[in-house]
């Protein structure tokens, strides 16, 4: 049944919450691997990919201490990932397709579950999606920091926190014409995972510094010249 008490509404976030958590940590596992790191420095990058972007949001709403340190479901599912990974990388790293799928995943479950959790501690919506996408990225950027990496989020052009702030949109604007917030955060999710997967098999990204130039006649064209 499809939650409409406050319990229920509190059920269903965490549930996002914690499927998203064990996603995200799957990430920081993986880079730990690529790095070579030890079982330590592993489990320690699928925290910090799990968890530093709901911190970063609870720290800046008040709700401290944040609910990833306080509640030990988020931290057991965090290293469970790790911990998964690093047994059966190998089985794992060929599945690289269904790993970025299900970074999608988890990108849209955070960017909704960072948005409504903003939502009730009574923010504006602007100020509710800004913190929706920065608990979607705000761990991947501590974990590619951690490895000394420029961040995803910076270094490539994929439509990566776009497709947060297109997901954490969705979720502000059902609450703005009034539909049940599990409605919003449903399609919330859908609209962010559709934008990443769709991303990543066609290629869609955003332009880069130069890529576009203007022509002596005003036009605007691609440049086309070879990427590395």
């Amino acid at each position: 049944m499809l939650p409409h008490t406050a319990v229920d509404v509190g059920t269903f976030l965490l549930v996002l919450d914690l499927m998203g958590t064990f996603v995200f940590a799957l990430s920081g596992a993986s880079a730990g691997l690529r790095h070579r790191l030890d079982l330590f420095g592993v489990l320690a990058l699928s925290f910090a990919a799990a968890l530093a972007g709901g911190i970063m949001r609870d720290l800046l709403i008040g709700a401290v201490p944040p609910v990833g340190i306080r509640d030990w479901r988020y931290i057991a599912a965090a290293l469970t990932a790790g911990l998964v990974f690093f047994v059966w990388d190998s089985a794992i790293v060929q599945l690289r397709t269904t790993i970025l799928l299900l970074d999608a995943a988890g990108l849209g479950l955070f960017a909704v579950t960072g948005t409504l959790k903003a939502l009730t501690y009574q923010l504006g919506p602007g100020t509710a999606v800004l913190l929706g996408v920065l608990t979607g990225v705000g761990g991947g950027v501590l974990r590619d920091v951690l490895v000394s990496e420029v961040p995803t989020i910076l270094l490539r052009t994929e439509l990566y926190a776009v497709a947060a702030l297109c997901g954490a949109l969705v979720v502000v604007l059902a609450r703005e014409v009034g539909l049940p917030p599990h409605v919003g955060a449903i399609g919330g999710v859908l609209v962010c995972f559709a934008m990443r997967a769709i991303a990543i098999r066609r290629g869609w990204r955003l332009p880069v510094v130069g890529e576009w130039r203007r022509t002596a006649n005003g036009a605007i064209e691609v440049d086309e010249s070879p990427r590395e």
